[in-house]
């Protein structure tokens, strides 16, 4: 199995339109949470301003809320959540800037679509593995929202988060094709 891509964010994003779907990575560098209510609040932003706030532009949003720190780490677990719950606000993030976004699950038939329009990817990282992707985190600051709790806008840097590319910038998911592949024949 060839080895992770890795990636520094967001100095190498432009390295992301390189890879196809099923391509592991390994990010290192910054990254930025958002969960849905996040997600509200930046579209929200976003229409008012007409760009993204708080130099989002160029970054990866991680779909997760990290939990309280544990003694000694600057954050708690980190599990993606569900990437599509994310889904009606992503098209609207990529066309402003947003480069990359990784959570778990299929995405909609949108989210493929703005990938290919943009040139941006969207990562699966494995979920039930909070704890492990926690242990990747080197710093945890909360940059917007503080009153959502976990669900703030924290901006993380991370030494190894691992992930695979499920959606590339062409618009190959990883996802579909899986379901061709390991489709069984009726019969």
């Amino acid at each position: 199995m060839p080895e992770a891509t890795r990636i520094v964010l967001p100095e190498e994003a432009s390295v992301l339109r390189t890879l196809k779907a099923g391509d592991e990575v390994a990010l290192f560098g910054v990254l930025f949470t958002a969960r849905d209510a996040t997600h509200v609040r930046l579209a929200d932003e976003l229409e008012r301003l007409g760009e993204l706030p708080y130099g989002l532009a160029g970054n990866a949003l991680l779909y997760a809320g990290p939990t309280p720190p544990r003694p000694g780490w600057p954050a708690g677990a980190v599990g993606p959540t569900t990437a599509r719950r994310m889904d009606a606000w992503t098209p609207a993030l990529l066309r402003a800037g947003i480069v990359a976004t990784i959570g778990k699950g299929p995405r909609s038939e949108e989210v493929r679509l703005a990938c290919a329009e943009t040139g941006a990817v969207y990562l699966a990282a494995v979920g039930g593995a909070a704890a492990l992707l926690g242990g990747r985190v080197v710093s945890a600051t909360t940059v917007a929202y503080p009153e959502l709790g976990t669900e703030a806008l924290v901006r993380l840097e991370v030494d190894g988060l691992p992930a695979f590319v499920a959606i590339d910038a062409e618009g190959g998911d990883l996802y579909a094709q899986a379901a061709r592949e390991w489709r069984v024949p009726s019969g």
